[in-house]
């Protein structure tokens, strides 16, 4: 297997790990889309991070279903490539492929892309909004609103496109019996370092490059978003079924999974396992993007699950995905409670 390694340096010590994801071939991918609806042309479905891994995957799934697909990515020739790729997949099945730009690091972005997308769907309504885009591991460093550039990217610009759709797929909901916000966690949730499974307000607040640096600190900045996107869905699970909406949310985690997700993960030695053990370690024995998405494509499209469910592989690494519980502080309300006040503080009143 090629190895490129990209080498580089923060505070004077070297980083080390893959600059690409190595290439996999999918093992369960072709048996489990055939479980899956065959027929989506009547819906669309918004996502995030559709440029590489699970969530390319996952968008061609849904183009080779003949679905409408809202693709939101940052601004990049990545973007354009995989735009046309998902394009040209989807074309013999006459799949409508679109895309809003949308930076997830800049809640101006985000407000443009809502704009946009609300002007889009004014008739159709969102039958899912899939929060797949995340980022991992990076440096301790503040968007330019000045919060924690992985917390804002992996939940306080999904909390905001959330919120602010909500209304368009209130009518996909009304239009066609049901619809979906599914985000998109990770077995991280389950390791919050000393904080013993509670989410730290400070992670939500305008923190950005004061928390703990480089090191152990930014997996544990990790954590706690994927954290955060498993109770942001218990809690929304919460207050939609309070209010007698037909929206649903659910959540999904990858298992072990090839993508560019890893390359940011450097051995900087700030960790006992080490960064490198993540980046290179999780690549070699990973499974493919493809399957990686399975977990993500069953809570977007599979009609047996209620609201509130969690799709993952049985032993959270690799393999087709069972349901699961929400459990310990993915599922506590004083998490969901601190989760919800400190999102709205950054991005507005989310009324149900």
């Amino acid at each position: 297997m090629p190895r490129t390694f990209a080498m580089g340096g923060v505070n004077g010590k070297p980083l080390v790990g893959y600059s690409k994801p190595p290439k996999k071939s999918p093992w369960w991918w072709y048996q489990f889309g055939l479980s899956l609806p065959s027929d989506l042309r009547a819906k669309t479905y918004v996502i995030t991070g559709t440029t590489s891994g699970t969530g390319r995957a996952a968008a061609m799934a849904l183009a080779e279903r003949s679905a409408r697909i809202i693709c939101l990515n940052r601004p990049t020739e990545r973007a354009v490539e995989a735009l046309e790729a998902i394009k040209t997949h989807g074309a013999e099945f006459c799949a409508k492929v679109e895309h809003v730009d949308c930076d997830l690091a800049s809640f101006d972005s985000v407000k443009k892309a809502i704009a946009k997308v609300k002007k889009a769907c004014a008739d159709s309504g969102i039958d899912v909004l899939c929060c797949n885009a995340g980022i991992m591991a990076i440096h301790d460093e503040a968007t330019k609103d000045g919060y924690d550039s992985q917390m804002q990217v992996n939940q306080l610009s999904h909390f905001l496109l959330a919120k602010e759709l909500m209304p368009l797929l209130e009518k996909a909901a009304e239009q066609r019996h049901r619809s979906r916000i599914v985000m998109h966690s990770s077995s991280a949730r389950f390791h919050p370092f000393n904080l013993g499974g509670k989410l730290g307000a400070k992670y939500f607040g305008k923190n950005g490059g004061n928390l703990g640096g480089d090191g152990g600190a930014r997996w544990q900045r990790y954590h706690q978003t994927k954290l955060a996107n498993a109770v942001f869905t218990a809690e929304l699970d919460r207050r939609l079924r309070a209010k007698g909406s037909k929206v649903m949310a659910l959540a999904a985690a990858p298992g072990f999974a090839a993508t560019n997700l890893q390359v940011t993960t450097h051995n900087d030695g700030g960790m006992p396992m080490g960064g490198l053990m993540s980046a290179v370690g999780m690549m070699l024995v990973g499974q493919s993007p493809e399957d990686g998405a399975m977990p993500l494509l069953m809570a977007m499209l599979d009609n047996r699950l209620a609201s509130g469910s969690f799709m993952e592989p049985k032993n959270m690494a690799w393999g087709v995905p069972v349901l699961k519980q929400l459990k310990g502080g993915c599922g506590s309300e004083a998490n969901g409670k601190l989760l919800w006040e400190e999102c709205e503080k950054a991005v507005g009143a989310f009324k149900l």
